[in-house]
C-alpha cells in the first residue's frame, strides 16, 4: 500500500486594525473595506466639523470620526458586512443612511447631503449604496456569503467559485493524477489563468494572509480543493488594475475573509452523500460503473464571548472518500513463465520464476504472445479533516485585533500498481 500524508497549518497572526482619518492619505487596504467621503450642505459648501459614525449591524460596534476642513472623512479597515452610518452636527438635520453593504477590500464612496435644521431632526435614508466605483480603477468581482454557500460545488472547494468572474478561467491540461510528478510539481490546488496570467502569478489571500502552494499555485489538499466554505464570509477576486497594496503578484488576487462571530449564536450542521448509485456512467468506462462512495460533513458555530467586545467562530468540515477505478497491467503469461515464448522454448530459471510469482500476478484477461492483461479494482481512500477557528476582540474604535487558526490534514492511500501482495 502507497500512502501519502501532507499536513499544512496556516496561522494568521494577530493583526491590529487603527482606525483613523486623514484628509491626504489613506492606509493600504487588503483585507477590511473602508468608508469615505465628503459632506456638504444643500448649497454644495463643504462642511467640516461633522460627526461621522459607522456601526456594524452584525456585532453594534460603532466606529466615529469627524470631517476635516474640507469635509472629508474616512473609515478604513472595517470587516466586510452591513453598516449604518450617522452623520450629525450642530445647526443640521442628523443623517441616517442604513442597509449599507461592504464586501471585502472594497472602497467605497458616500458623499453626503446635510440639510438645515435641529439635531434632533433625523432625515433616513434606506437603500443600496452606489454599484459605481468611485474610488479607484480596479477590476474584478465580489463573492457574497450566499453565493459561497449555496451554489452546488463539487467537493465544496470555494475557490472555484473565481471562475464566475470574467477573464477568469481554469487551466485544462492539469494531471488527473495526484501522484504525478507534472501535478506534484504544480501544487495541488486549482490552476487558474487571470486576465491570461500563468497560474503561478496568482495571490491567494485568506484574511490578508498569503495561502499560496509551495509551487506558489493556488492552495489546495490532496482532494485538489480548499474546504470551509461554510467559514468564508465572501471573496474577491482582482483581475486587474488593482493598487500596489497587494503586491507579490502580477496575475489575479483571490482575497477571502472568514467569517466573524456576532452578538447572536449563530450555527449549523450538514452532509452530504455522492456515490456511483447516484452518477452517470462515463461514456468509455466499462459497463458497470466502479464504486464509489464519499461521505462529506461538518458543523460551524459562532456567537459572542463578551457582547460588543468578543466574539468567536469556528467551522470543522471533514471528507471520507472511497474511489474506485478500474487498472489494468501487463503482465507476463503462463506459458512465459514455463519457458515457452514466442520466440522459443528456453528451460526457465528458478529464481527467475520465484521473482514473476512473486511480484506478477497471472494474466486474468486476453492473452497475446508473452504477455497478458491483468485487470483490478484499485480503491483509493482518502481522509481529510479541517477546520478553522477565528477569534475577534474589540478594545477601542480605533484598535481592533483579529486571530485566525487554520488545519488541513488529508491522507490519502491506494494499492501498489498490481494490487498484489507477496
Amino acid at each position: 500500500m502507497s500512502k501519502l500524508q501532507p499536513k499544512h497549518t496556516c496561522i494568521a497572526l494577530m493583526v491590529m486594525l487603527p482606525l483613523f482619518a486623514s484628509p491626504t492619505w489613506l492606509p493600504a487596504q487588503v483585507v477590511g473595506g473602508t468608508i469615505s467621503g465628503t459632506v456638504v450642505d444643500a448649497s454644495g459648501a463643504v462642511t467640516p466639523g461633522v460627526t461621522i459614525s459607522i456601526k456594524s449591524a452584525a456585532t453594534g460596534v460603532a466606529t466615529n470620526t469627524v470631517t476635516n476642513g474640507v469635509g472629508f472623512y474616512s473609515v478604513p479597515n472595517l470587516t466586510p458586512g452591513n453598516y449604518d452610518l450617522t452623520a450629525s452636527a450642530t445647526g443640521f438635520t442628523t443623517y441616517v443612511r442604513s442597509g449599507i453593504t461592504l464586501a471585502v477590500g472594497q472602497e467605497l464612496v458616500l458623499n453626503l447631503t446635510l440639510q438645515v435644521g435641529r439635531i434632533t431632526a433625523k432625515v433616513e435614508v434606506t437603500g443600496a449604496a452606489p454599484t459605481v466605483n468611485l474610488a479607484n480603477s480596479t477590476l474584478g468581482g465580489i463573492t457574497n456569503r450566499t453565493t459561497v454557500q449555496e451554489l452546488p460545488l463539487t467537493g465544496r472547494s470555494w475557490t472555484d467559485l473565481a471562475a464566475l468572474q470574467p477573464g477568469v478561467h481554469f487551466v485544462q491540461n492539469q494531471p488527473s493524477i495526484i501522484t504525478e510528478s507534472n501535478r506534484v510539481n504544480r501544487g495541488l490546488g486549482l490552476e487558474l489563468t487571470i486576465s491570461g496570467g500563468r497560474p503561478q502569478q496568482n495571490n491567494y489571500l485568506l484574511d490578508g494572509v498569503n495561502i499560496n502552494s509551495f509551487t506558489n499555485g493556488g492552495p489546495g489538499s490532496l482532494l485538489a480543493g480548499n474546504l470551509g466554505v461554510d467559514a468564508v464570509s465572501e471573496f474577491s477576486v482582482l483581475t486587474t488594475n488593482y493598487s500596489t497594496e497587494y503586491g507579490r503578484t502580477s496575475g489575479g488576487v483571490i482575497s477571502a475573509t472568514t467569517r466573524s462571530g456576532t452578538n447572536q449564536f449563530h450555527g449549523g450542521a450538514y452532509e452530504f452523500l455522492r456515490n456511483n448509485a447516484l452518477d452517470a456512467r462515463n461514456f468509455f468506462a466499462p459497463a458497470t460503473i466502479p464504486p464509489f462512495r464519499r461521505n462529506q460533513y461538518g458543523a460551524s458555530a459562532g456567537g459572542p464571548i463578551q457582547k460588543d467586545k468578543t466574539f468567536i467562530f469556528g467551522d470543522y468540515e471533514g471528507v471520507n472518500q472511497t474511489l474506485g477505478t478500474t487498472v489494468i497491467d501487463t503482465v507476463p503469461s503462463s506459458a512465459a513463465r514455463a519457458g515457452n515464448l514466442s520466440t522459443g522454448t528456453v528451460v526457465p530459471d528458478p529464481e527467475a520464476l520465484r521473482y514473476l510469482n512473486a511480484f506478477f500476478p497471472l494474466p486474468n484477461g486476453p492473452v497475446s504472445g508473452d504477455t497478458g492483461q491483468y485487470s483490478f479494482a484499485n480503491f483509493q481512500n482518502t481522509v481529510e479533516n479541517f477546520f478553522i477557528i477565528r477569534a475577534d476582540h474589540i478594545f477601542s474604535e480605533k484598535d481592533r485585533i483579529l486571530v485566525t487558526y487554520m488545519f488541513d490534514d488529508t491522507s490519502q492511500s491506494e494499492p501498489d500498481e498490481y494490487a498484489f501482495t507477496i
